[in-house]
């Protein structure tokens, strides 16, 4: 069996731009005279089911969940200190969304920690806690599934360790 039917019904995965999915059944469709066999994700969060091809899913970036080695790497990152750049915030925000959707851990972590805002700091505006709030729910949903533990616990460990840092 190849690398990319590694995926059986009931498998969580990562799609970079929209975090965890369940793979819920492995199908196969004619679309426009071609036969093409797909895995069903269900992400629940955003009550959406995507169908990726399977000759496709490789390329298009779809993966298993991290392994709890890689997720302390990434928690790792969250203690240490922001690098806030001195860029307009423009391009950084677009560099953020690039991270976030990488669909890499340590990379949406790096987001996190460089847009948290402890108690002592100035707010956030609109947009950078929009791109923190996406940032911190992809990463928790990722631990979550990992821990096997629910998002909310997940959301609350990453702040603890966000204050604590």
């Amino acid at each position: 069996m190849s690398r990319e039917l590694s995926y059986i019904s009931g498998d969580f995965v990562v799609y970079p731009t929209h975090g965890v999915g369940k793979v819920i059944e492995i199908e196969t469709q004619t679309i426009g005279g071609v036969q093409l066999d797909l895995f069903v994700i269900r992400f629940e969060r955003d009550r959406m089911t995507l169908r990726v091809p399977i000759a496709k899913a490789k390329n298009s970036g779809l993966r298993k969940l991290s392994t709890r080695k890689v997720m302390e790497s990434a928690l790792t990152t969250l203690r240490g200190r922001a690098r806030v750049k001195r860029t307009m915030w423009s391009r950084r925000a677009q560099e953020y969304e690039a991270k976030i959707n990488s669909g890499d851990p340590v990379s949406i972590a790096e987001v996190v920690r460089d847009l948290h805002r402890s108690a002592t700091q100035p707010e956030q505006s609109y947009s950078e806690r929009q791109i923190y709030e996406q940032a911190l729910e992809r990463l928790a949903c990722e631990l979550a599934a990992v821990e096997q533990i629910d998002t909310g616990a997940a959301t609350e460990k990453l702040e603890k360790l966000l204050v604590a840092a």
